[in-house]
């Protein structure tokens, strides 16, 4: 990059486009265009996300009406179902990015949609243990795939400073799903009966029916990349282009290589992207999977219990649109990742305190809405950061994938941890959760100083090089790990 080459506000050097092109493109107006993209992409996405957040957690709904008794399981041979369904969602969340990089998301989004909605359906008719087990694992494989999918397809459409509030409106639907699982539950409940099926078994069949309705609309409804989208015109492709190049590397060509999939797992911001969600999975899953059950153990009827779930996650759905649209308009993520898992340790502080759940439930509860307001603005952070920060493609979609499968690991562990036998207090669950936030607060901040470590870095790069001193003691500009320029400034 020359001296006089301008430069935009992440740093990253500005491709003129051609006196022709600028002339075309003046007519299209950013606000507008943005509105359109959001238009056309988020609601389809996020419909989907609310599907799998759905079907992978309605299994605490259908705990609670009766899912356990029919099928003669243990409280700890449920504990292996939740397990399960993580270990198949660790295992398969690379490959399931690589074949997206490999395909299109036209075709991979909603095929994956498909496969989980007949697994979920499935496991509303399954008649034992073992098919139960089978039913979780295979939905855990099916559903890997979609989050960092749609979080590396949304990257290939908005500009860095752009996607966080996407990918955070995005996640939550997680809130969402939670809400709207508790309303669903208990409508679905009073089912029972009919069929001859009991009413835990229609929560997942009607659940599982409409996630294989919408797949099969969203062959038509998912779009593939800016360059062919058919709700754009000719002027719009080209202005997304030229924007997405003067700030990224979303518009290249950039075929798949092995050695940017190496380049991932060689990076140690990577391994951090993925401890930073790794201290989350444990809280965000325990919540979701635990919630109704801590709430029915506090003393309250199954139909109320569901009901009780759905102030928690209205809060924490509210909060995480609004303090990713506060983190994106000041341009910061870190303060309010910390901020955020802040409060969910005061919920888990709460939860703790409260020596006789049973007898005092309105202060368990409270515990729950903090924990809910600051879970899920954290997730939401956590995860829109690689996004934002990876440089190339390719490492950029096994980035996302790497960060939702170690991170899981974490929710492995969380669901062996609310035990029967610690009801209602939940000590160790509550516990390892409280440990898991302290520690996604040291993760934050580690990162947040390597970042800012290697914007310094490239800053005494580029003032070197505009000074005619060199850059032999910076490091030259092919010299720079994974193809990054130096150009690049990371998000903090």
């Amino acid at each position: 990059m020359s001296a006089e080459a301008k430069v935009d506000q992440t740093g990253k050097e500005l491709i003129a486009p051609s006196e022709s092109s600028v002339v075309r493109n003046s007519d299209v107006e950013e606000k507008k265009l943005l509105w359109k993209l959001d238009a056309n992409l988020l609601p389809a996405v996020i419909i989907l996300y609310l599907l799998s957040f759905l079907d992978r957690s309605n299994v605490a709904n259908a705990r609670i009406e009766g899912l356990a008794a029919d099928l003669h399981i243990t409280g700890n041979q449920y504990l292996t179902s939740l397990t399960l369904y993580f270990i198949g969602y660790v295992l398969f969340e690379v490959p399931c990015n690589i074949i997206l990089k490999r395909t299109t998301p036209k075709f991979w989004l909603p095929t994956l949609t498909l496969l989980w909605g007949i697994v979920a359906t499935l496991t509303g008719v399954t008649q034992g243990l073992s098919g139960f087990f089978a039913a979780r694992f295979f939905l855990g494989v099916a559903e890997s795939g979609l989050f960092p999918g749609v979080v590396f397809y949304l990257s290939m459409w908005y500009k860095r400073r752009e996607r966080q509030y996407r990918v955070s409106l995005f996640f939550s639907a997680a809130s969402l799903a939670g809400a709207f699982g508790g309303i669903f539950a208990w409508g679905i409940a009073h089912m029972r009966g009919v069929g001859g099926l009991n009413g835990w078994r229609w929560i997942f069949i009607i659940q599982g029916l409409l996630t294989v309705v919408v797949s099969v609309i969203g062959y038509w409804f998912i779009s593939n990349y800016p360059a062919t989208a058919g709700f754009l015109t000719e002027d719009e492709r080209e202005h997304i282009q030229a924007r997405l190049k003067e700030d990224s590397d979303a518009a290249d060509n950039e075929p798949f290589a092995w050695s940017a999939v190496w380049g991932a797992f060689t990076d140690i911001k990577s391994w951090l992207y993925c401890l930073a969600f790794h201290t989350l999975s444990l809280p965000l899953y325990t919540f979701s999977l635990f919630l109704p059950t801590i709430i029915a153990d506090l003393g309250y009827t199954a139909a109320n219990s569901q009901l009780l779930t759905i102030p928690p996650y209205a809060l924490a759905t509210i909060l995480t649109g609004f303090i990713a649209w506060w983190s994106a308009r000041v341009d910061r993520r870190a303060p309010f990742l910390v901020s955020s898992s802040l409060v969910a340790i005061i919920g888990y502080i709460i939860l703790l305190a409260n020596s006789d759940p049973t007898g005092r439930p309105g202060v368990s509860y409270v515990g729950t809405f903090f924990a809910a307001a600051g879970i899920y603005p954290s997730v939401a952070l956590a995860l829109s950061w690689p996004a934002l920060n990876v440089y190339g493609q390719t490492k950029r979609a096994v980035v996302n994938a790497m960060q939702i499968s170690i991170g899981n690991l974490g929710a492995v562990i969380g669901t062996q941890l609310y035990r029967p036998v610690t009801s209602p207090r939940y000590i160790l669950g509550h516990s390892f959760a409280l440990g898991y936030l302290a520690a996604n607060i040291v993760v934050t901040i580690a990162l947040w100083w390597v970042l800012d470590r290697e914007n310094k870095k490239r800053d005494l790069h580029q003032a070197k090089k505009v000074g005619g001193s060199g850059d032999d003691e910076v490091g030259s500009e092919s010299g720079w790990p994974n193809g990054e320029h130096p150009s690049w400034r990371y998000n903090l």
